[in-house]
């Protein structure tokens, strides 16, 4: 079994921001793959289903977004996962707007999220979907930018590519790890 987490922050008010782009892939692979997610369990917002013959768990935490591992390390005790079966998908400052890398393990960056998340499964060896979200302006504050919504200009690719990293995860989850860079990256 897999557990796709998408990182975001829970509220209205941050339903479109460029930090709950990881939510957005949640909500498009349960639409692709008839998956509810609508039980609340492990400080998340869950549900299980199939992708292709693969059965996988969906996850939106509803912690904030710099205590999501909290969410993460509970989902991986409760269903005794290895890290190695968990696949995140979160937003990344350091890609453009439109790009997705996926990679097998690697360190947080700049990302609160994912050093929470590396914090407390103590491993950096799971895969990840990252989304490219573009850099503020000069003088723009951090946190203040990932949390705004996108502008006219940037929502169409982002719709796209929060497609592309659903098929990316789904790929993830029926090809391999491998496949997945090779046709997607």
């Amino acid at each position: 079994m897999f557990v796709i987490i998408g990182l975001g922050n829970p509220g209205r008010e941050y339903e479109n921001n460029r930090h709950n782009v990881g939510f957005h892939v949640i909500d498009i692979l349960a639409e692709r793959n008839n998956i509810c997610v609508n039980k609340i369990s492990h400080k998340a917002l869950m549900g299980e289903g199939r992708i292709g013959s693969q059965r996988v768990m969906l996850a939106k935490p509803q912690t904030f977004m710099n205590l999501s591992g909290l969410s993460v390390v509970d989902i991986l005790r409760c269903y005794k996962l290895e890290p190695g079966h968990l696949i995140l998908i979160y937003d990344d400052i350091d890609l453009e707007v439109g790009d997705i890398r996926i990679r097998a393990k690697g360190g947080a960056g700049t990302h609160n999220g994912m050093r929470s998340v590396i914090y407390h499964i103590g491993s950096e060896d799971f895969p990840r979907i990252r989304i490219g979200i573009g850099k503020p302006e000069d003088g723009t504050d951090l946190a203040q930018y990932v949390t705004s919504d996108f502008d006219e200009e940037d929502m169409t690719l982002i719709k796209q590519t929060i497609e592309r990293a659903a098929r990316a995860a789904e790929c993830i989850v029926c090809e391999g790890i491998v496949n997945a860079m090779n046709k997607y990256n």
